[in-house]
């Protein structure tokens, strides 16, 4: 078990969530997305975001790939660079 797992298995033991429900390379591909092509303070956000949805009943593999399309969008429709 890495780093990681453990943070997760922490994290997940004090919100009363199932550590097998979390897409770790999803959270981080769309964080890196966001991150790399809007800002990096909107990569936690949006992380947060996500969850918020999927806790609203969202599926969370729609609402990720949602955001990262809208991410990877945002420099060119928004005239942009992440600065």
């Amino acid at each position: 078990m890495n780093a990681m797992d453990r943070w997760v298995a922490a994290a997940c033991a004090e919100l009363d969530l199932e550590p097998a429900d979390v897409d770790v390379p999803r959270v981080l591909d769309l964080a890196r997305d966001v991150a790399h092509n809007v800002l990096r303070p909107g990569a936690p956000v949006t992380a947060y975001l996500l969850g918020v949805a999927v806790g609203r009943g969202a599926d969370p593999a729609v609402a990720a790939a949602g955001l990262a399309d809208l991410a990877a969008r945002w420099p060119a429709e928004n005239g942009d660079t992440g600065a």
